[in-house]
């Protein structure tokens, strides 16, 4: 019993150290850095710095706090903001005896002085010196908590972790129950199930199983109603452990399992974007290539095109007057005109195809040189202010040249007849829902609203691979023609017994009527809307509309300017006799 609860505390250490932090008023603070811009807007430096430090940008504070700095004339309230701004960095950054020493700096008038102290007493918890952070925070407690308005939940929380440390349990629990009282008032899940982790430990570190237990289980129910795998993960670990104290080892294996699955979860969620952005730049070369030695294929195909029909204009001429004469004279017109017709269709194809190389794909390269171009300008000279924005929009050019290198294959290998279609029952929901944790990130990156709200077991007829490049083309679209904060709604509905109706609603920029009506008509490979912006073409809609006859259903476009989007797709339906 006491090893194992000495191996769990162990755990709690490490857990409490990484969670609780102090939270500064910041609606106050930030009203307060506003004013002092208006007021000192002749410092220019000082004003950016305030300006990325209310960005959280921490690098760009640290920048410009240290150009104002070097400033001779600086007041004592501009060195004491600075070296503030400056310690806050370098505790994000977990950098934390230089975050004392700014905070050192700092003058006692500095109206924000109680605020330093506790800091002071946050480094110390972090760094585990418990007996030089109670001194912090009894100063605190002593001089400023009836004269100041901060967090009192994380600050006594802090004051009673240090005590536990030290081994004053009496004191800690006095102080973790104060914490309680500020935190029923907030109705925060995650603080709640954090602060019963923290007094169950306080309990269980003294032996007090019957008391520790009830926070343990409570915490664990609370774990059930939020996202954060970390917390779930140590929820779980700790219902083993007490599972395991009572000799329930049925249980404590349950426990156990999910304690696993938690953290895989975690592990995956830590990995999966490392290895996305390897795969996707391994992805964008193996298309060049693909691109590279269909283009070299299509140049073969024109010149047997062009030999064929040299052969053909001879063989004509020398023989035409021969084969009037043979009764298969009709039959070999159709087979010759067969061959034309085919020929034509290659030759259209590698036209179509050498336009978007040569025009579209050229000018995404040209873009991504540019930008390149412009980022290493930026590095060389320190430009750190306009080095964030040429970087996104670097990212921006290689994720657009990516989906249309993507489309390009796709296309290429459709008008060649080369892809596979397998119709069979798909589950619709299930479909959108790997789409959409794929795409988190650009929703996340334009705060979009995404809500899939297709009824779960809605099946349809149709071919798993191209339905996806389909949903994900038009996802693209709506992405991509959303401002920020806008929705994007994916829903079915039922008008005839024979479709699923799927429908992509954005509330974007929308298009015309006429823009709507030239993206629907057959062979428009590259229209555009009329208020597109950025690198883009309409291979990517050409192809969806392709894709979707070879399902066997229809699409339709509804839309108004400035309103948003629909897209419906018409896909057959699952009966019961198929």
């Amino acid at each position: 019993m006491k090893y194992i609860k000495r191996f769990y505390f162990m755990i709690f250490l490490f857990f409490s150290l990484l969670v609780f932090s102090q939270e500064i008023s910041n609606n106050k603070f930030i009203r307060t850095l506003i004013l002092k811009e208006i007021q000192l807007k002749k410092e220019i430096d000082f004003k950016k710095a305030c300006s990325f430090f209310i960005q959280n940008n921490l690098d760009s504070t640290l920048v410009y706090t240290a150009k104002q700095l070097s400033n001779k004339n600086n007041t004592l309230e501009i060195k004491d903001f600075c070296h503030y701004f400056r310690a806050r960095c370098f505790i994000e950054k977990k950098i934390y005896d230089v975050a004392k020493l700014e905070l050192n700096k700092i003058s006692n008038q500095v109206e924000f002085h109680y605020h330093i102290v506790i800091l002071l007493g946050e480094i110390a918890l972090e760094q585990q010196d418990y007996k030089i952070a109670i001194d912090y925070f009894e100063t605190v407690e002593r001089e400023f908590i009836e004269k100041h308005d901060f967090n009192r939940y994380y600050f006594y929380q802090n004051l009673g972790l240090c005590y536990f440390h030290t081994e004053k349990f009496n004191k800690a629990e006095e102080y973790l129950f104060r914490a309680s009282n500020f935190l029923s008032e907030e109705a925060d899940t995650i603080k709640t199930i954090r602060l019963n982790i923290n007094i169950a430990n306080l309990y269980y570190e003294q032996y007090k199983d019957n008391q520790a237990i009830p926070y343990f289980e409570k915490a664990y129910a609370l774990s059930k109603k939020i996202k954060n795998f970390e917390i779930k993960q140590n929820a779980a670990l700790n219902m083993a452990v007490v599972e395991e104290n009572r000799k329930d080892l049925v249980k404590a294996m349950m426990y156990r399992k999910e304690y696993d699955i938690w953290k895989d979860s975690l592990n995956n969620q830590n990995k999966i974007w490392a290895v996305a952005e390897i795969e996707k730049k391994y992805a964008v070369n193996q298309k060049q290539k693909e691109i590279q030695l269909l283009a070299s294929e299509n140049k073969t195909k024109v010149s047997q095109r062009n030999g064929f029909i040299v052969a053909s204009v001879l063989f004509l001429l020398l023989f035409g007057t021969a084969f009037y004469f043979y009764n298969q004279k009709s039959k070999t017109n159709k087979i010759i005109e067969a061959q034309k017709d085919n020929l034509d269709d290659l030759n259209a194809t590698k036209d179509k195809l050498f336009s978007i190389v040569s025009h579209d794909l050229r000018s995404s390269v040209n873009a991504l040189q540019v930008t390149n171009d412009e980022l290493l300008k930026d590095i060389a000279n320190r430009n750190f202010e306009t080095l964030d924005k040429t970087a996104h929009k670097n990212a921006a050019i290689a994720n657009s040249t990516f989906n249309l290198l993507e489309n390009l294959l796709h296309w290429a290998t459709l008008q060649t007849q080369q892809l596979y279609f397998h119709i069979e029952s798909v589950d619709l929901f299930s479909v959108m829902q790997q789409i959409e944790y794929n795409y988190k990130p650009l929703f996340e990156n334009k705060n979009l609203v995404f809500a899939n709200k297709i009824p779960k077991a809605t099946f349809v007829l149709a071919d798993l691979d191209s339905l996806k490049i389909i949903i994900r083309n038009l996802l693209d679209n709506a992405i991509k023609f959303s401002n920020e904060n806008d929705t994007i709604s994916v829903y079915t509905f039922d008008k005839e017994a024979v479709f699923h109706y799927l429908v992509i609603e954005d509330t974007g920029i929308g298009m015309d009527e006429e823009t709507r009506i030239n993206l629907l008509k057959e062979g428009n490979l590259l229209n555009k809307k009329k208020n597109q912006k950025g690198i883009g073409t309409g291979l990517g809609l050409q192809l969806c509309k392709s894709m979707i006859q070879k399902n066997k259903g229809h699409l339709a476009i509804e839309s108004y300017e400035n309103k948003g989007t629909k897209i419906i797709i018409a896909l057959p339906k699952l009966t019961s006799n198929g």
